[in-house]
């Protein structure tokens, strides 16, 4: 269930005002209701939600259960982003190269060798379910590693990034970036040596931000700003949804060669600075688009 963190005086002096949906009524027997704002799965739910919007299409529901879904799945939240039109953008993107493990993940050390990838591997928990588990993140440095990793899960090659990752805040058009630490680059000498399963910190708590760091300029400057706004124009498309973080890296080394190794949906927006404000806007924007569509079909 979502919860609503905006207290500020900010929304009610704008006219917005949060109403918490009863689960255990009917849908269409509450609001009236301008936008549905939920971070809820299941079939059930679906159904709720797609009988509602036959009998109210005036209403925005952010966003559509089955677009939500796909971003809670690891291996399917990536899908398609090979595809994305980013000619002529200042910048490349990639996505690591990675593979699913539902079961045994000691026997899984041929398969990553026949699938190509190299160690050191960042291993993932498939499914992000809304706990802190499904966000932690290992590196797992050789083939014997693999046997202390609960599946089911997902390998992804670890790409040296200068220990810095951008998080990129999606809010309907608007676009925020943060810096945030994140693992140090992995030399040869130490894929040679180390081994064992390397527990990440969380990279999402305020100690990790790296935006006032003594950074490297060339770690630390952001991704270009028409790069992003390609790349968030097409994401939009692609999944659907208009609330999301993207979690991207530079490949180090490069000038503008970037990796989205992660997608989450509806991110803690609390982290960013002004984040009620950019809401207020993101709202009352779409209120004015609404009243728009109706004076054009009266």
């Amino acid at each position: 269930m979502l919860v609503i963190l905006f207290v500020s005086v900010n929304f009610r002096r704008k006219g917005i005002f949060f109403v918490a949906i009863d689960l255990n009524r009917p849908l269409s027997e509450q609001g009236p209701f301008d936008v549905v704002l939920h971070k809820l799965l299941g079939k059930e739910w679906e159904e709720v939600i797609e009988d509602y919007q036959q009998k109210h299409p005036e209403v925005t529901v952010l966003d559509p259960p089955g677009s939500i879904q796909r971003i809670y799945n690891r291996q399917s939240m990536l899908q398609g982003m090979a595809d994305l039109k980013l000619s002529d953008c200042s910048g490349s993107l990639f996505v690591p190269k990675q593979m699913v493990v539902l079961k045994d993940s000691a026997a899984s050390a041929d398969a990553v060798v026949e699938a190509g990838l190299k160690f050191p591997l960042v291993a993932k928990p498939l499914w992000i379910d809304g706990t802190a588990k499904s966000h932690q993140l290992y590196l797992a440095y050789d083939r014997r590693s693999l046997a202390e990793l609960d599946p089911p899960l997902v390998l992804q090659e670890f790409v040296n990034h200068g220990g810095v990752m951008f998080k990129v805040f999606v809010v309907g058009d608007v676009i925020k970036v943060m810096r945030r630490f994140s693992l140090p680059n992995v030399s040869n000498c130490e894929k040679a040596k180390v081994d064992g399963v390397f527990q990440f910190p969380r990279v999402s708590s305020a100690a990790a931000s790296a935006d006032n760091a003594d950074l490297d300029p060339r770690v630390a400057e952001l991704p270009p700003k028409p790069f992003l706004e390609a790349l968030v124009k097409e994401l939009r498309s692609l999944l659907g949804l208009r609330l999301f973080n993207i979690d991207m890296i530079r490949e180090h080394g490069s000038k503008n060669v970037f990796y989205v190794i992660d997608i989450n949906y509806f991110p803690g927006y609390g982290k960013l600075p002004d984040y009620e404000q950019v809401f207020v806007d993101f709202f009352q924007n779409l209120a004015q688009v609404k009243y728009k569509k109706r004076q054009h079909c009266k």
